[in-house]
């Protein structure tokens, strides 16, 4: 069905949390991979998370954390509410 890389609880919201990493400049900017289909792909495992867990009717988001290398250090972006939850 698809993997989210990390799920996470603040407070009562749970949090899907897409990690996206770009080691060379020439890829393109990290957080712009999480594209629709991504998107789509991410919320149909939530959903599908959230309805085992007999957690449908709690509040939840999706997160993107970009990761990239810049010379020899790693720089990390938080982007809280990236997107909402998107339909097939």
């Amino acid at each position: 069905m698809g993997e989210v890389d990390l799920i996470a609880k603040e407070k009562d919201t749970i949090v899907f949390v897409e990690i996206k990493m770009r080691m060379k400049a020439g890829l393109g900017v990290a957080k712009e991979a999480v594209d629709e289909r991504k998107q789509r792909q991410i919320s149909k495992v939530a959903l599908y998370y959230l309805k085992q867990k007999g957690l449908l009717g709690k509040r939840s988001r999706f997160d993107v954390v970009a990761v990239s290398k810049e010379e020899e250090e790693f720089k990390f972006e938080l982007i809280r509410n990236a997107f909402e939850l998107k339909g097939p």
